[in-house]
Protein backbone atom coordinates (compact mmCIF):
# COMPACT_ATOMS: atom_id res chain seq x y z
CA UNK A 1 0.00 0.00 0.00
CA UNK A 2 1.30 3.60 -0.86
CA UNK A 3 -0.75 4.86 1.93
CA UNK A 4 -1.34 3.90 5.31
CA UNK A 5 -4.16 1.37 6.54
CA UNK A 6 -5.33 0.81 9.69
CA UNK A 7 -7.90 -2.00 10.44
CA UNK A 8 -9.38 -1.69 14.02
CA UNK A 9 -10.31 -4.92 14.97
CA UNK A 10 -11.30 -7.27 18.00
CA UNK A 11 -13.66 -8.61 20.21
CA UNK A 12 -17.42 -7.37 19.53
CA UNK A 13 -18.20 -4.41 22.12
CA UNK A 14 -14.82 -3.75 23.00
CA UNK A 15 -15.15 0.33 21.40
CA UNK A 16 -13.53 -0.70 18.18
CA UNK A 17 -16.42 1.74 16.41
CA UNK A 18 -15.55 4.58 19.43
CA UNK A 19 -11.79 4.42 18.47
CA UNK A 20 -12.71 4.91 14.49
CA UNK A 21 -14.93 7.95 15.45
CA UNK A 22 -12.33 9.53 17.79
CA UNK A 23 -9.63 9.21 15.59
CA UNK A 24 -12.00 9.79 12.24
CA UNK A 25 -13.68 12.59 13.75
CA UNK A 26 -16.42 11.27 12.43
CA UNK A 27 -20.09 11.52 14.07
CA UNK A 28 -21.83 9.20 11.51
CA UNK A 29 -19.72 6.61 12.47
CA UNK A 30 -22.35 4.13 14.43
CA UNK A 31 -22.07 3.19 18.21
CA UNK A 32 -23.84 0.67 20.11
CA UNK A 33 -23.67 -1.51 23.22
CA UNK A 34 -25.53 -4.15 20.91
CA UNK A 35 -23.39 -6.57 19.83
CA UNK A 36 -23.10 -6.85 16.02
CA UNK A 37 -23.65 -3.44 14.98
CA UNK A 38 -20.64 -3.09 12.45
CA UNK A 39 -21.78 -5.74 10.03
CA UNK A 40 -19.54 -4.86 7.27
CA UNK A 41 -16.22 -3.44 7.17
CA UNK A 42 -16.01 0.47 6.24
CA UNK A 43 -13.34 2.77 5.44
CA UNK A 44 -12.92 6.41 6.77
CA UNK A 45 -10.36 8.18 5.15
CA UNK A 46 -8.52 11.13 6.07
CA UNK A 47 -8.16 13.28 3.06
CA UNK A 48 -6.30 16.54 3.15
CA UNK A 49 -6.26 19.10 0.02
CA UNK A 50 -7.27 16.21 -2.31
CA UNK A 51 -4.79 13.76 -0.53
CA UNK A 52 -5.69 10.47 1.90
CA UNK A 53 -2.93 10.36 4.56
CA UNK A 54 -4.57 7.44 6.31
CA UNK A 55 -7.37 5.46 6.43
CA UNK A 56 -9.11 4.01 9.31
CA UNK A 57 -11.31 0.39 8.50
CA UNK A 58 -14.12 -0.23 11.39
CA UNK A 59 -14.89 -4.16 11.10
CA UNK A 60 -16.81 -6.80 12.53
CA UNK A 61 -16.05 -8.38 15.70
CA UNK A 62 -14.37 -12.27 16.04
CA UNK A 63 -16.83 -14.42 16.39
CA UNK A 64 -15.70 -17.62 16.12
CA UNK A 65 -11.88 -17.51 16.41
CA UNK A 66 -11.37 -20.55 18.26
CA UNK A 67 -12.77 -22.58 15.83
CA UNK A 68 -10.73 -20.49 12.99
CA UNK A 69 -7.98 -21.09 14.28
CA UNK A 70 -8.21 -24.72 14.52
CA UNK A 71 -9.09 -25.02 11.00
CA UNK A 72 -5.99 -23.06 10.31
CA UNK A 73 -3.35 -25.46 13.07
CA UNK A 74 -4.65 -28.44 10.93
CA UNK A 75 -3.55 -26.67 7.80
CA UNK A 76 -0.07 -25.14 9.25
CA UNK A 77 2.93 -27.06 8.37
CA UNK A 78 6.16 -24.05 9.01
CA UNK A 79 5.57 -20.87 10.51
CA UNK A 80 6.34 -19.34 6.84
CA UNK A 81 3.37 -20.39 5.73
CA UNK A 82 1.25 -19.26 8.19
CA UNK A 83 0.22 -15.86 6.24
CA UNK A 84 -0.49 -17.77 3.35
CA UNK A 85 -3.01 -20.23 5.89
CA UNK A 86 -4.95 -17.34 6.25
CA UNK A 87 -5.48 -15.74 2.98
CA UNK A 88 -6.67 -19.95 2.20
CA UNK A 89 -9.04 -19.61 4.74
CA UNK A 90 -10.80 -16.91 3.91
CA UNK A 91 -10.94 -17.68 0.21
CA UNK A 92 -12.42 -20.99 1.54
CA UNK A 93 -15.15 -19.66 4.08
CA UNK A 94 -16.04 -16.69 2.47
CA UNK A 95 -19.71 -17.72 1.61
CA UNK A 96 -19.88 -20.12 5.44
CA UNK A 97 -22.36 -17.64 7.30
CA UNK A 98 -20.08 -18.70 10.52
CA UNK A 99 -17.22 -17.30 9.72
CA UNK A 100 -18.78 -14.45 8.24
CA UNK A 101 -17.37 -11.49 10.49
CA UNK A 102 -13.62 -13.71 10.74
CA UNK A 103 -13.48 -13.14 7.03
CA UNK A 104 -14.60 -9.47 6.63
CA UNK A 105 -12.12 -8.65 8.97
CA UNK A 106 -8.90 -10.53 7.88
CA UNK A 107 -9.84 -9.26 4.51
CA UNK A 108 -8.35 -5.91 4.59
CA UNK A 109 -5.43 -7.23 6.52
CA UNK A 110 -4.81 -9.57 3.52
CA UNK A 111 -4.32 -6.64 0.94
CA UNK A 112 -1.51 -4.74 3.32
CA UNK A 113 -3.59 -2.74 6.17
CA UNK A 114 -1.94 -2.23 9.57
CA UNK A 115 -3.65 -4.14 13.04
CA UNK A 116 -5.31 -1.72 15.35
CA UNK A 117 -5.96 -4.57 17.67
CA UNK A 118 -8.68 -3.06 20.39
CA UNK A 119 -9.62 -4.74 24.53
CA UNK A 120 -11.47 -3.28 27.23
CA UNK A 121 -8.97 -2.98 29.84
CA UNK A 122 -11.89 -2.31 32.47
CA UNK A 123 -12.47 -6.40 32.08
CA UNK A 124 -10.19 -8.61 32.80
CA UNK A 125 -7.97 -10.96 30.44
CA UNK A 126 -9.42 -14.21 29.31
CA UNK A 127 -8.42 -16.92 27.10
CA UNK A 128 -10.45 -16.69 24.54
CA UNK A 129 -8.63 -13.38 23.34
CA UNK A 130 -5.73 -15.35 22.83
CA UNK A 131 -7.10 -17.31 19.39
CA UNK A 132 -7.70 -13.73 18.07
CA UNK A 133 -4.17 -12.88 18.36
CA UNK A 134 -2.86 -15.55 17.22
CA UNK A 135 -4.89 -15.33 14.16
CA UNK A 136 -3.58 -11.78 13.74
CA UNK A 137 -0.18 -13.25 14.64
CA UNK A 138 -0.64 -14.97 11.87
CA UNK A 139 -1.25 -11.90 9.01
CA UNK A 140 1.99 -11.00 9.19
CA UNK A 141 1.12 -7.33 9.17
CA UNK A 142 2.25 -4.84 11.22
CA UNK A 143 0.40 -4.36 14.64
CA UNK A 144 -0.63 -2.00 17.82
CA UNK A 145 -3.17 -3.10 20.66
CA UNK A 146 -5.24 -0.34 22.12
CA UNK A 147 -6.44 -1.24 25.69
CA UNK A 148 -9.98 0.75 25.84
CA UNK A 149 -10.76 2.23 29.34
CA UNK A 150 -14.67 1.46 29.05
CA UNK A 151 -15.63 0.51 32.44
CA UNK A 152 -14.81 1.43 36.34
CA UNK A 153 -12.63 -1.78 36.24
CA UNK A 154 -9.07 -1.37 36.08
CA UNK A 155 -7.22 -4.37 34.65
CA UNK A 156 -4.66 -2.93 32.53
CA UNK A 157 -1.71 -4.44 34.06
CA UNK A 158 -2.77 -8.18 33.36
CA UNK A 159 -3.52 -7.02 29.60
CA UNK A 160 -0.44 -5.31 29.11
CA UNK A 161 1.55 -8.37 30.14
CA UNK A 162 -0.63 -10.55 27.34
CA UNK A 163 -0.83 -8.35 25.14
CA UNK A 164 3.07 -7.83 24.81
CA UNK A 165 3.38 -11.27 23.74
CA UNK A 166 1.65 -10.53 20.45
CA UNK A 167 1.82 -6.69 19.82
CA UNK A 168 4.42 -4.48 18.73
CA UNK A 169 3.36 -1.67 20.96
CA UNK A 170 0.43 -1.57 23.15
CA UNK A 171 -0.75 1.94 24.41
CA UNK A 172 -3.81 2.50 26.83
CA UNK A 173 -6.40 4.72 25.23
CA UNK A 174 -9.73 6.04 26.40
CA UNK A 175 -11.87 6.95 22.73
CA UNK A 176 -14.56 8.65 24.83
CA UNK A 177 -12.32 11.63 26.70
CA UNK A 178 -8.92 11.41 24.65
CA UNK A 179 -7.47 15.17 24.33
CA UNK A 180 -6.44 16.14 20.95
CA UNK A 181 -3.18 15.63 22.32
CA UNK A 182 -3.67 12.26 23.07
CA UNK A 183 -5.03 11.55 19.75
CA UNK A 184 -2.14 13.23 17.97
CA UNK A 185 0.37 11.03 19.84
CA UNK A 186 -1.58 7.72 18.46
CA UNK A 187 -1.15 8.74 15.57
CA UNK A 188 2.78 9.28 15.62
CA UNK A 189 2.56 5.85 17.26
CA UNK A 190 1.21 4.26 13.94
CA UNK A 191 4.35 5.35 12.47
CA UNK A 192 6.70 3.28 14.08
CA UNK A 193 4.53 0.13 12.57
CA UNK A 194 6.32 0.89 9.20
CA UNK A 195 9.24 3.20 8.46
CA UNK A 196 7.10 4.10 4.74
CA UNK A 197 3.70 5.25 6.23
CA UNK A 198 5.95 7.64 8.87
CA UNK A 199 6.04 10.71 6.20
CA UNK A 200 2.66 10.19 6.06
CA UNK A 201 1.33 10.58 8.94
CA UNK A 202 3.61 13.52 10.19
CA UNK A 203 2.04 14.92 7.76
CA UNK A 204 -1.48 14.16 9.05
CA UNK A 205 -0.39 15.46 12.48
CA UNK A 206 0.75 18.56 10.58
CA UNK A 207 -2.62 18.80 9.05
CA UNK A 208 -4.85 17.90 11.86
CA UNK A 209 -3.19 20.90 13.73
CA UNK A 210 -3.05 23.25 11.43
CA UNK A 211 -7.60 22.51 11.04
CA UNK A 212 -7.74 22.38 15.15
CA UNK A 213 -6.08 26.20 15.22
CA UNK A 214 -8.10 26.68 12.30
CA UNK A 215 -11.68 25.56 14.17
CA UNK A 216 -10.16 27.40 17.14
CA UNK A 217 -10.18 31.25 15.23
CA UNK A 218 -13.33 30.34 13.49
CA UNK A 219 -15.42 29.67 16.22
CA UNK A 220 -14.11 33.14 18.02
CA UNK A 221 -14.79 35.17 15.16
CA UNK A 222 -18.69 33.44 15.59
CA UNK A 223 -18.65 33.87 19.09
CA UNK A 224 -17.49 37.46 18.05
CA UNK A 225 -20.06 38.34 15.56
CA UNK A 226 -22.88 36.80 17.74
CA UNK A 227 -21.73 39.12 20.77
CA UNK A 228 -21.32 41.98 19.12
CA UNK A 229 -24.81 41.42 17.06
CA UNK A 230 -26.40 40.69 20.29
CA UNK A 231 -25.30 43.89 22.05
CA UNK A 232 -26.38 46.62 19.36
CA UNK A 233 -29.58 44.57 18.59
CA UNK A 234 -32.55 46.64 18.94
CA UNK A 235 -36.76 45.53 18.42
CA UNK A 236 -39.14 48.08 17.16
CA UNK A 237 -42.66 47.93 17.13
CA UNK A 238 -45.52 50.66 16.13
CA UNK A 239 -47.53 51.43 18.75
CA UNK A 240 -51.46 51.42 17.57
CA UNK A 241 -53.76 54.53 19.01
CA UNK A 242 -55.98 51.75 20.57
CA UNK A 243 -52.99 50.14 22.24
CA UNK A 244 -52.95 50.05 26.21
CA UNK A 245 -49.20 50.85 26.67
CA UNK A 246 -48.08 48.83 29.45
CA UNK A 247 -48.89 45.43 27.95
CA UNK A 248 -47.48 46.74 24.74
CA UNK A 249 -44.13 47.55 26.54
CA UNK A 250 -44.41 43.95 28.14
CA UNK A 251 -44.56 42.26 24.40
CA UNK A 252 -42.04 44.12 23.36
CA UNK A 253 -39.36 43.01 26.37
CA UNK A 254 -40.58 39.70 25.94
CA UNK A 255 -39.49 39.42 22.26
CA UNK A 256 -36.27 41.30 22.91
CA UNK A 257 -35.19 38.57 24.89
CA UNK A 258 -36.31 36.02 22.43
CA UNK A 259 -34.56 37.39 19.84
CA UNK A 260 -31.19 37.68 22.23
CA UNK A 261 -31.31 33.94 23.16
CA UNK A 262 -32.32 32.57 19.36
CA UNK A 263 -28.57 34.51 18.35
CA UNK A 264 -26.72 32.95 21.39
CA UNK A 265 -28.39 29.12 19.94
CA UNK A 266 -27.51 29.78 16.59
CA UNK A 267 -23.90 30.39 17.54
CA UNK A 268 -24.13 27.46 19.24
CA UNK A 269 -25.25 25.17 15.93
CA UNK A 270 -22.63 27.18 13.90
CA UNK A 271 -19.55 26.10 16.94
CA UNK A 272 -20.83 22.52 16.57
CA UNK A 273 -20.24 22.67 12.96
CA UNK A 274 -16.89 23.85 12.83
CA UNK A 275 -16.14 20.70 15.05
CA UNK A 276 -18.01 18.90 12.56
CA UNK A 277 -21.57 18.17 14.78
CA UNK A 278 -24.50 18.41 13.08
CA UNK A 279 -26.87 17.26 14.84
CA UNK A 280 -25.54 17.28 18.22
CA UNK A 281 -28.56 18.99 19.71
CA UNK A 282 -30.92 17.18 18.47
CA UNK A 283 -29.19 13.63 19.54
CA UNK A 284 -28.59 14.96 23.17
CA UNK A 285 -29.18 17.95 25.74
CA UNK A 286 -26.67 20.44 26.49
CA UNK A 287 -25.61 21.07 30.09
CA UNK A 288 -28.42 22.26 32.08
CA UNK A 289 -26.94 25.33 32.64
CA UNK A 290 -26.38 26.16 29.14
CA UNK A 291 -29.58 25.05 28.90
CA UNK A 292 -30.65 27.70 31.39
CA UNK A 293 -32.36 31.03 31.26
CA UNK A 294 -29.85 33.38 29.54
CA UNK A 295 -31.33 36.02 32.06
CA UNK A 296 -31.88 33.59 34.88
CA UNK A 297 -29.96 35.20 38.06
CA UNK A 298 -27.83 31.40 38.21
CA UNK A 299 -26.57 32.28 34.96
CA UNK A 300 -25.20 35.52 35.62
CA UNK A 301 -23.65 34.43 39.05
CA UNK A 302 -22.11 31.77 37.31
CA UNK A 303 -20.57 33.46 33.66
CA UNK A 304 -20.76 37.42 34.86
CA UNK A 305 -17.66 39.63 36.53
CA UNK A 306 -17.92 40.03 39.92
CA UNK A 307 -19.06 43.93 41.16
CA UNK A 308 -15.01 44.15 42.09
CA UNK A 309 -13.87 42.95 38.69
CA UNK A 310 -16.38 45.14 36.78
CA UNK A 311 -14.99 48.25 38.38
CA UNK A 312 -11.12 47.04 38.24
CA UNK A 313 -12.28 46.31 34.50
CA UNK A 314 -13.14 49.78 33.76
CA UNK A 315 -17.08 49.16 33.46
CA UNK A 316 -17.98 50.55 36.15
CA UNK A 317 -15.76 53.17 36.29
CA UNK A 318 -16.19 54.66 32.95
CA UNK A 319 -19.65 54.98 33.29
CA UNK A 320 -19.55 56.62 36.25
CA UNK A 321 -16.68 59.24 34.91
CA UNK A 322 -19.52 60.13 32.33
CA UNK A 323 -22.12 61.01 34.92
CA UNK A 324 -24.68 58.00 33.93
CA UNK A 325 -24.92 54.16 34.89
CA UNK A 326 -27.60 52.62 32.64
CA UNK A 327 -27.73 49.24 34.53
CA UNK A 328 -31.50 49.09 33.66
CA UNK A 329 -32.00 49.28 37.88
CA UNK A 330 -35.87 48.81 37.89
CA UNK A 331 -36.54 50.26 34.67
CA UNK A 332 -34.40 53.52 34.97
CA UNK A 333 -30.87 54.64 34.87
CA UNK A 334 -29.16 55.79 37.57
CA UNK A 335 -27.50 59.44 37.88
CA UNK A 336 -24.28 59.20 40.18
CA UNK A 337 -21.51 61.29 41.31
CA UNK A 338 -18.26 60.48 40.03
CA UNK A 339 -16.82 58.73 42.98
CA UNK A 340 -16.58 55.15 43.00
CA UNK A 341 -17.23 54.24 46.54
CA UNK A 342 -20.81 55.97 45.94
CA UNK A 343 -21.06 54.35 42.42
CA UNK A 344 -20.57 50.57 44.43
CA UNK A 345 -22.93 51.86 47.29
CA UNK A 346 -25.28 52.93 44.85
CA UNK A 347 -25.64 50.13 42.64
CA UNK A 348 -27.86 47.34 44.37
CA UNK A 349 -28.28 45.09 41.50
CA UNK A 350 -25.20 45.68 39.33
CA UNK A 351 -25.38 42.42 37.76
CA UNK A 352 -29.14 41.28 37.73
CA UNK A 353 -30.76 40.42 34.50
CA UNK A 354 -34.16 41.53 35.45
CA UNK A 355 -34.39 44.41 33.02
CA UNK A 356 -31.55 44.39 30.61
CA UNK A 357 -32.47 47.69 28.67
CA UNK A 358 -34.46 50.18 28.67
CA UNK A 359 -37.63 50.67 26.29
CA UNK A 360 -38.18 54.32 25.11
CA UNK A 361 -41.05 56.23 22.65
CA UNK A 362 -40.41 57.25 19.51
CA UNK A 363 -41.79 59.06 17.13
CA UNK A 364 -42.26 57.57 13.56
CA UNK A 365 -41.14 59.63 10.14
CA UNK A 366 -44.34 59.13 8.93
CA UNK A 367 -46.45 59.96 11.82
CA UNK A 368 -47.39 58.16 14.85
CA UNK A 369 -45.15 56.41 17.26
CA UNK A 370 -43.71 53.30 18.19
CA UNK A 371 -41.91 51.63 21.27
CA UNK A 372 -38.16 51.07 21.01
CA UNK A 373 -35.99 48.39 23.34
CA UNK A 374 -31.88 48.34 23.02
CA UNK A 375 -29.40 48.27 22.58
CA UNK A 376 -27.95 46.32 25.22
CA UNK A 377 -26.86 48.49 27.89
CA UNK A 378 -26.48 46.46 31.13
CA UNK A 379 -22.39 46.28 31.30
CA UNK A 380 -22.33 42.64 32.73
CA UNK A 381 -24.43 41.29 30.18
CA UNK A 382 -21.42 40.84 27.11
CA UNK A 383 -19.40 38.76 29.86
CA UNK A 384 -22.64 36.99 31.01
CA UNK A 385 -22.38 35.70 27.04
CA UNK A 386 -18.97 35.82 26.32
CA UNK A 387 -18.43 33.24 29.58
CA UNK A 388 -21.12 30.68 28.29
CA UNK A 389 -19.98 30.82 24.65
CA UNK A 390 -16.49 30.25 26.18
CA UNK A 391 -17.65 27.33 27.65
CA UNK A 392 -20.03 25.77 25.30
CA UNK A 393 -16.56 25.97 22.73
CA UNK A 394 -14.01 24.45 25.28
CA UNK A 395 -16.73 21.40 25.93
CA UNK A 396 -17.45 21.11 21.61
CA UNK A 397 -13.41 21.00 21.31
CA UNK A 398 -12.91 18.73 24.18
CA UNK A 399 -15.24 16.45 23.19
CA UNK A 400 -14.65 13.37 20.94
CA UNK A 401 -16.87 12.27 17.96
CA UNK A 402 -17.20 8.44 20.02
CA UNK A 403 -19.42 10.11 22.55
CA UNK A 404 -22.95 9.62 22.10
CA UNK A 405 -23.30 11.19 25.50
CA UNK A 406 -24.92 14.32 27.02
CA UNK A 407 -22.29 17.28 27.26
CA UNK A 408 -20.74 17.14 30.66
CA UNK A 409 -18.23 19.01 32.58
CA UNK A 410 -17.30 18.64 36.32
CA UNK A 411 -16.52 22.51 37.08
CA UNK A 412 -17.20 26.18 35.41
CA UNK A 413 -13.73 26.71 33.07
CA UNK A 414 -12.53 30.43 34.63
CA UNK A 415 -11.84 31.84 31.04
CA UNK A 416 -12.62 35.31 32.44
CA UNK A 417 -11.47 34.62 35.69
CA UNK A 418 -8.01 33.80 34.40
CA UNK A 419 -7.93 36.64 32.23
CA UNK A 420 -5.31 39.22 32.95
CA UNK A 421 -6.64 42.81 33.96
CA UNK A 422 -5.39 44.17 30.72
CA UNK A 423 -7.15 41.42 28.66
CA UNK A 424 -10.41 42.70 30.36
CA UNK A 425 -9.76 46.40 30.17
CA UNK A 426 -9.11 45.45 26.60
CA UNK A 427 -12.77 43.68 26.37
CA UNK A 428 -14.38 46.39 28.09
CA UNK A 429 -13.09 49.31 25.40
CA UNK A 430 -14.43 46.65 22.39
CA UNK A 431 -17.85 46.51 24.58
CA UNK A 432 -17.75 49.80 25.32
CA UNK A 433 -17.53 50.99 21.23
CA UNK A 434 -19.91 48.48 20.70
CA UNK A 435 -23.15 50.06 22.90
CA UNK A 436 -22.16 53.51 20.62
CA UNK A 437 -22.33 51.82 17.52
CA UNK A 438 -25.75 51.56 15.18
CA UNK A 439 -23.63 48.92 12.93
CA UNK A 440 -20.62 46.53 13.15
CA UNK A 441 -17.73 47.69 12.21
CA UNK A 442 -15.38 45.56 10.82
CA UNK A 443 -12.00 46.30 12.64
CA UNK A 444 -13.97 46.53 15.94
CA UNK A 445 -15.11 42.20 15.46
CA UNK A 446 -11.68 41.72 14.36
CA UNK A 447 -10.26 43.22 17.66
CA UNK A 448 -12.76 41.18 19.43
CA UNK A 449 -12.28 37.90 17.29
CA UNK A 450 -8.69 38.18 18.99
CA UNK A 451 -9.20 38.96 21.99
CA UNK A 452 -11.76 36.19 22.18
CA UNK A 453 -8.93 33.60 20.80
CA UNK A 454 -6.58 34.88 23.26
CA UNK A 455 -9.68 34.00 26.14
CA UNK A 456 -9.53 30.22 24.51
CA UNK A 457 -6.21 29.87 24.70
CA UNK A 458 -5.47 31.23 28.63
CA UNK A 459 -8.64 28.22 29.02
CA UNK A 460 -6.34 25.87 27.95
CA UNK A 461 -4.19 26.33 31.46
CA UNK A 462 -7.45 27.01 33.42
CA UNK A 463 -8.04 24.41 36.20
CA UNK A 464 -10.35 21.67 35.17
Amino acid sequence: MTRPVFAVVGHPNKGKSSIVATLAGDESVAISALPGTTAAAREYPMVVDGETLYVLIDTPGFQRAREALEWMQAQSGSSVDRPDIVRRFVEQHRQDERFAAECRLLAPLLEGAGILYVVDGSRPFGDEYEAEMEILRWTGQPSLALINMIGSGDYRGEWQKALGQFFRIVRVFNAMNADFDKRVQLLLAFGQLREDWRPALERAVQALQAEQALRRSLAARLIAECLAAMIVHRRRQAVPDTAPGEPLREQLRAAYRRDLVSMENDCRRQVEQVYHYRHLQRQEALVEVLDADLFAAQTWRLFGLTRQQLVATGGLGGAAAGGVVDVAVGGHSLLLGTGIGALIGGISAWATADRVADIKLLGRPLGGQELSVGPMRNINFPYVVLGRALWHQRMVEDRTHASRAPLEIAAVPGALQVAGLQQRKSLEKIFAALRKQAALEPALLDRLSASIEGLMQAGDTAPP
